[in-house]
């Protein structure tokens, strides 16, 4: 299982940016399931693993924030008693071994029966910041590691590379029980901060920015300003008014870059072992990230650069170079890897199998992918739209056939009333107050609202 921290749809096999180089990944899709529709659970590290990693929504477990790896089950009602993805593993009589950010920092204590540990911070950082500073100047703001630049002088200075090798070394041993292996990358979280021959991949007169409509937010609820006022990250009029967009975006697909080659160390490893040819793979990132898209450089939202995210399944019985449209969920990932595995499904998973999709007998994942962004702010996925309601009954509509950008608000529209109904249905029945653990205090909104929707 390979985890990717803040990886967008930036891939050759996914076509998100068109100066993508993804060589491995790609070949990791060409010889499995790519799931280009994958949605995340919520738009932030912390409740996303939080709810890859039990099985649960959001919604059901109150995580809307970050929380501690070992407090996920600590005091909460809804995760009591769970028993967490590698865990279920370890219960079946596998070996379980993980290296790196798997869960939020790295895992809950006693989860991996062979652990490389966390990796500390997502350094190394230069002495001083290269570009931008982190600070929001505003109380009630937390600070950001934003920053792009070429750094360190060599991979072998990087966590990532770290991680590679102890994982190419388990994949080198032999084993006397079927074993679960996950690796847990930092990149592309910032700061963007690879050394500069990932830079050189990448030449900046070539740099292509994203789409972007300076318009794009003037027919939106007024609760979106406060849930976006991220002072911390840049603006994208900040990044063009400063010529350091196509740096930014450069330095973003460096990282891409350099994760790519080493997930191709892994599995190159892994072709070359005793286990090539009984061995699972699945890749995934925990959400996507905006990278000017809507104004600003950072995840935090329900729009659509922030919720898909790659998901791609390959090895025995799977079937090869499909690419699946329909919507699906990482919460899924739970079910299904019970599925290949021929383990008994876990009652408490939320989420539904995926195999009948990776072994062909059907090509729809599902109906709609859900997201939830603090407590009662739900994004509905389809194949064709996207629907968003926030707490305060505020709604968003877009129609991706037409507007694949999300530039146009449709909700106003009379013709859209029906089709607002039919994607009402998938909002959760149960939508929990803030867990006692999970903490959100990236902007005042959330403060605020932890103090109001609280146990």
């Amino acid at each position: 299982m390979i985890c990717i921290d803040d990886l967008n749809d930036w891939l050759g096999c996914m076509n998100g940016h068109p100066n993508a180089k993804t060589p491995n990944i790609d070949r990791l899709a060409a010889e499995g399931v790519l799931f280009a529709n994958a949605h995340c659970q919520a738009p932030l590290c912390g409740p996303s693993r939080a709810s890859l990693m039990t099985g649960l929504r959001p919604s059901t477990t109150g995580i809307y924030g970050m929380i501690d790896d070992d407090l996920i089950n600590q005091d909460n009602p809804s995760t009591e008693g769970i028993i967490f993805l590698p865990e279920y593993f370890k219960n079946n009589g596998y070996h379980t071994m993980g290296i790196g950010k798997i869960f939020h920092h790295h895992a809950p204590d006693g989860v991996f029966d062979e652990s490389g540990g966390r990796v500390p911070g997502f350094g190394p950082k230069p002495s001083e910041r290269f570009v931008w500073s982190g600070k929001p100047g505003k109380e009630g703001y937390s600070r950001t590691s934003t920053d792009w630049g070429a750094y360190p002088e060599a991979d072998s200075l990087m966590p990532d590379y770290q991680s590679t090798q102890w994982t190419i070394d388990r994949l080198n041993r032999n084993y006397d029980q079927p074993f679960f292996l996950s690796v847990g990358f930092l990149r592309p979280h910032v700061p963007w901060y690879v050394p500069q021959k990932w830079f050189d991949l990448h030449p900046l007169e070539n740099i292509e920015t994203p789409p972007y409509l300076e318009s794009d937010l003037d027919d939106l609820p007024a609760i979106t300003r406060e849930i976006d006022d991220l002072p911390m990250m840049p603006t994208t009029q900040w990044a063009i008014e400063s010529g350091e967009w196509p740096k930014m975006v450069q330095a973003y697909l460096a990282c891409v870059s350099f994760v790519d080659f080493y997930v191709g160390e892994i599995l190159n490893a892994l072709e070359n072992s005793p286990h090539a040819e009984n061995t699972i793979v699945v890749l995934w990132s925990d959400h996507g990230y905006r990278m000017g898209e809507k104004g600003t450089f950072a995840k935090h939202c329900l729009w659509e650069e922030a919720t898909n995210a790659p998901l791609i399944f390959a090895g025995l019985n799977i079937e090869k170079g499909i690419i699946i449209h329909s919507p699906a969920e990482m919460l899924s990932i739970y079910p299904t890897l019970l599925d290949l595995c021929g383990l008994k499904p876990y009652e408490r998973n939320e989420g539904v199998s995926l195999a009948p999709v990776l072994h062909g007998e059907t090509d729809t994942a599902g109906e709609f992918a859900l997201t939830t962004y603090g407590w009662g702010n739900h994004g509905v996925r389809m194949e064709d739209y996207r629907y968003i309601r926030y707490n305060n009954g505020s709604e968003e509509l877009y129609n991706h056939t037409d507007d694949p950008n999300e530039w146009y608000n449709l909700v106003q529209e009379k013709d859209m009333t029906s089709e607002i109904e039919k994607l009402k249905i998938f909002l959760p029945k149960v939508d929990v107050p803030y867990a006692k653990h999970s903490v959100y205090n990236f902007n005042p909104y959330f403060i605020k609202e932890k103090l109001v929707h609280s146990e």
